[in-house]
């Protein structure tokens, strides 16, 4: 049974390069990037990632804190997958996986998997028959 008084506000990903992440993130995940103290936020309506990277000192953290390259994230697509595909060629990033079906949050869907530019694996999942 979940308890609906509790959802997702944010999550941590590490970056080793703020020009890159934050030309990724706006570009291609379509973030809104923040400023924040030494380093950047990207928000996603109302989700949020916060960033660590090059001059941010984060506290506290994970007993094993997360590296650039080793997040695995999930978006949702807005529309059919097909779109995503054409979106992510025109951003130069490329395809490593898909479309395939997968389940997520909202059931089955389909998805598109790439890569951030620190390795880092993204997806985008379609709902959108």
């Amino acid at each position: 049974m979940s308890d609906t008084r509790i959802s997702l506000d944010h999550c941590v990903i590490h970056v080793s390069d703020w020009d890159r992440a934050v030309d990724f993130y706006a570009r291609v995940v379509g973030a809104e990037a923040v400023k924040q103290g030494a380093g950047w936020v990207f928000r996603l309506g109302g989700q949020q990632l916060n960033v660590h990277g090059p001059g941010v000192k984060a506290e506290p953290v994970a007993r094993v804190p997360v590296a650039p390259g080793n997040s695995d994230l999930c978006f949702r697509w807005h529309g059919p997958v097909a779109d995503a595909v054409a979106h992510l060629e025109r951003e130069g990033a490329s395809v490593e996986l898909g479309p395939v079906k997968r389940h997520g949050a909202g059931g089955e869907g389909t998805s598109v998997y790439f890569r951030d530019p620190d390795g880092s694996l993204m997806e985008f999942i379609s709902y959108h028959a």
